[in-house]
């Protein structure tokens, strides 16, 4: 007897409506492969923590694109209204306007440049350097001023009370 025939026995022999042992692992591995694709499937729609990463990057993708459309209808209207501010100012008065700002450029660059002349060197160290702490500190800066002026809008409300 050979190897084949003691492993075979017992087995009945392929017919057309029996599929062989070839044909059975064929579908065993088909069914294990389309299996494996079931259960990542359902990996991926069970991952919540994933499936929030993608919505939060598609909603952020979203608002940037909203917030590029709203910003150039904002320069867009801004410009028509700079525009429509410009034709309806009669031309005598743009001109008187930009004699003033002229006027007032010059004017303060003579005045910088007297103030730099008798100024002492010291002290315009000084003030270079705390315009330059102050450059630096904007945001702090602005704070402290805005906390200032609400102060003295207050005590000027309550002193009207009274």
């Amino acid at each position: 007897m050979s190897d084949d025939a003691r492993t075979n026995i017992g087995t009945p022999a392929p017919s057309p409506g029996n599929p062989g042992p070839a044909e059975l692992r064929e579908q065993v591995e088909r069914t294990r492969d389309e299996l494996g694709q079931t259960v990542e499937a359902l990996a991926a729609k069970a991952d919540v923590k994933a499936q929030a990463k993608e919505k939060t990057a598609a909603v952020k993708e979203q608002a940037i694109q909203k917030a590029a459309v709203v910003s150039d209808q904002i320069r867009e209207k801004a410009g028509q209204a700079a525009q429509l501010v410009k034709d309806k100012t009669p031309d005598p008065l743009l001109e008187k306007s930009a004699q003033a700002a002229a006027q007032v450029r010059e004017s303060a660059a003579k005045a910088s440049q007297y103030t730099a002349d008798k100024t002492p060197d010291p002290l315009l160290e000084k003030a270079g350097q705390a315009a330059t702490a102050a450059r630096a500190n904007r945001t702090p800066l602005l704070a402290v001023g805005a906390a200032v002026l609400v102060l003295l809008l207050v005590r000027r409300s309550r002193g009207r009370r009274r």
